[in-house]
Order: C-alpha cells, then sequence, then structure tokens
C-alpha cells in the first residue's frame, strides 16, 4: 500500500481504538503490531477496505494484550464487545486525537512529540532531530507523554493555543520535504476552523494556505531551493492566495490580533507583491512590530531585521541584527545577505560560506555554498 495512504489511517484506526474504550498507550501499540501484520501480508491478499481490516486485527491485538494483564477484568469491563466484520465507520477522530495529545497534564513540548508521533507518523528521530535532543531523550519524553494521557478519553479536549502549535509545527515539517504531511494540516485546520470560532485558528488555516500557494516555486527542477526574491511568480497558486487573503481578512475584522494572524498578514504582503522589488516592506516591518509585542521571539526579530534592511537600507538592517545573538540560526546568512545587498562582495562571500556549515537542511546549505561561489567568481571578489 502507499505509505501516504498508510499514514493517513494510523489516526483514525487509533482513534478508534481509544473511542472503543482503550488507553492511548495500549491503542498506539496495536495500531503498530497491526500495521506490520498488515505490511508482511498485504501484498499478497489486500484487503477491499484497509482502515477496517487495521480496526479488526488492532482490535484483537489490544483485547489479547488486555486479557494477558492482571487487571483483565477491569480492562474488559470498559470496553466494547468486539464488532462484527464490515466496512469501518467513516467518522474522522484525527482531529480528536490531536486535542487528547494535547491534553492539559502535558507540557507543550511534550503535546507536540506525542502529536507528531502517534498522530502525525513522525519517527521518533525525526522528533528528536527537530527538538536538537538525543534519540533516547525523545523517546523516554514521549512514553511519559503516553502514560500521562493512558485513559483520557476523547471527550477532554486540551489546549487551543497547543494545538495550533501542533498543527503548525506538522505543518513545516511536511513542507521541508523531510515528510509530507503539509497537505493533512491544512486539512485538519480547515476542520479544526469548522468547530472552533476563534480567529487564530482562522489566523493559521490562512498562513498555511499563503505558505502553501508557493512550494511549487520554492524548487528548481532538480531540486535547488530557490530564495523568494527570485522565484517564478507565475507559478504561484492564486487560489490558495485569494482563499488565504480572505480568511485572514475576516480573522482580522475580529480585533483579537494573535500571532498566526500577523504572520499570515507578512505572507499575504508577499503574495500581494508583483515582485520583490514592489513588495510593501514598510507594511512588512510593521506587522514584525505587532509580532514582537505579542511573542517577543528572537527569530521575529532576526526576520524584521531584513525586512528593514529591504524598506530602509541594508545598512540599516545590519545595524538591526548587531542587537541579536550572532549564534541565532540564519543570523550569518542574513548578514551575507545584506552585506551583499550594501556591496560588500568579499564579506559576504565569506559569510556564505560560513552560513553553509550552519545550515539546517542539505537544501540550504547547497544553496548557501552556490551564493558564495558566484560570489567568488565575481571580478574584484578575492
Amino acid at each position: 500500500m502507499d505509505p501516504v495512504v498508510l499514514r493517513s489511517l494510523i489516526p483514525e484506526v487509533l482513534g478508534v481504538l481509544v473511542r472503543r474504550g482503550a488507553d492511548f498507550a495500549a491503542a498506539e501499540d496495536a495500531v503498530q503490531d497491526a500495521l506490520l501484520e498488515g505490511l508482511r501480508t498485504w501484498a499478497a491478499d489486500p484487503p477491499r477496505d484497509p482502515k477496517a481490516w487495521l480496526v479488526t486485527v488492532a482490535w484483537r491485538r489490544f483485547l489479547d494484550a488486555a486479557r494477558s494483564e492482571v487487571a483483565r477484568r477491569r480492562r474488559e469491563d470498559r470496553v466494547d464487545d468486539e464488532p462484527a466484520p464490515g466496512p469501518a465507520a467513516m467518522a474522522d477522530d484525527t482531529l480528536q486525537l490531536y486535542f487528547l495529545c494535547a491534553h492539559p497534564s502535558l507540557t507543550p513540548s511534550s503535546a507536540v512529540a506525542l502529536t507528531l508521533r502517534a498522530v502525525g507518523g513522525l519517527t521518533t528521530r525525526q522528533i528528536a532531530d527537530a527538538y536538537l535532543v538525543p534519540e533516547a531523550t525523545m523517546a523516554q519524553r514521549i512514553s511519559r507523554a503516553k502514560r500521562t494521557v493512558s485513559g483520557a478519553r476523547l471527550d477532554q479536549p486540551g489546549d487551543v493555543a497547543t494545538v495550533l502549535r501542533v498543527l503548525y509545527l506538522v505543518f513545516n515539517e511536511g513542507y521541508s520535504g523531510d515528510v509530507d504531511l503539509a497537505t493533512e494540516a491544512i486539512r485538519l485546520t480547515r476542520q479544526l476552523a469548522t468547530v472552533i470560532d476563534h480567529p487564530e485558528v482562522d489566523g493559521l488555516l490562512a498562513l498555511m494556505l499563503l505558505h502553501h500557494a508557493r512550494r511549487a516555486a520554492r524548487t528548481t527542477a532538480d531540486g535547488h531551493l530557490v530564495p523568494l526574491a527570485e522565484q517564478d511568480r507565475t507559478r504561484w497558486d492564486t487560489h490558495a492566495i485569494t482563499e488565504g487573503v480572505a480568511i485572514l481578512q475576516a480573522a482580522l475584522a475580529q480585533d483579537r490580533l494573535g500571532e498566526f494572524q500577523a504572520q499570515a498578514a507578512v505572507a499575504a504582503l508577499h503574495a500581494d507583491a508583483p515582485s520583490s522589488a514592489e513588495t510593501d516592506w514598510v507594511q512588512i516591518v510593521e506587522w514584525y512590530d505587532e509580532l514582537l509585542r505579542l511573542t517577543d521571539n528572537p527569530v521575529v526579530r532576526l526576520n524584521r531585521a531584513v525586512a528593514v534592511g529591504e524598506a530602509d537600507g541594508p545598512r540599516a538592517g545590519l545595524a538591526a541584527l548587531t542587537a541579536l545573538d550572532p549564534a541565532l540560526p540564519r543570523h550569518t546568512a542574513a548578514r551575507a545577505y545584506l552585506h551583499e545587498r550594501a556591496g560588500d562582495s568579499r564579506i559576504a562571500a565569506q559569510l556564505y560560506a560560513e552560513a553553509a556549515q550552519l545550515a539546517p537542511n542539505t537544501a540550504e546549505r547547497d544553496h548557501l555554498t552556490r551564493q558564495a561561489a558566484r560570489l567568488n567568481t565575481t571580478p574584484g571578489v578575492m
């Protein structure tokens, strides 16, 4: 079976088991056992209804495990009889599982990690890399989180702000290309927006749509990264941009500004500009100022410094960077770009090369290396 389709079934099957009374940790173990069995047998005899097959096998695995425990009678009192074979219910429990993973008793970081593992389908190693911690440390964190929510049912939702952070991280993980979950994150955020009247939910959906609209133009046919200023804007998805802007305008009209709405406003200004040179950088700086009032995030300060460099000149941008920690991710790359804009090609080439060594992924490293090589082959740059 297509791995993407298989991944989409994980939260649905897990949700069915939890809704029937299985505790979270035991349900996830049973689903993983069923998936392994499916991968072993489906090539020779694929089921007509993969979800129903997985639900049936996972439920049997759960019951087998429950009966082997000392507390067999107590656990079996909580579960229903095994349903008759047949098509699986069409209910989508994925969103409810996000709320379960954002349980109030979990810290935000644990909630994000648990959701990415149990619902998003990421490996423990991928999550550990995102958090910059050893895999064993992340495994322990996820295990503790699973124990914490064990026994909690789907009618105990968690914090909406945590769910939004989870969805945004899933979107960014999918967009990075490591695991393509961007479309799934958009789908879940749409569903969340239909059941929760909150401008930040709409702000996040608008932000995702506006970023996703540029996806086709972000890389070349051979996989090279294309910076925003150099992207072919005719390849942007105008339908997604139009929808994202409309959703954002409705959210902003509620006058309850949040960080996702402010980020979406920046993305909308980029989407509205025919070219990088025609971008309203002054407004972008103003929206970054709003973001800083909401979050005071060092990454926001870095992005604001680059925007200042576009609005008021590269020297102004470099001056804004001096107040930031040089160890901040992409700080060196920002300095390289602003020095090049200021005409300091030799310094810029050196900084691009340094930034390449610090790049968080291969695509970015290759791009920065090419930038350094380009400047080093320019006459007069030594």
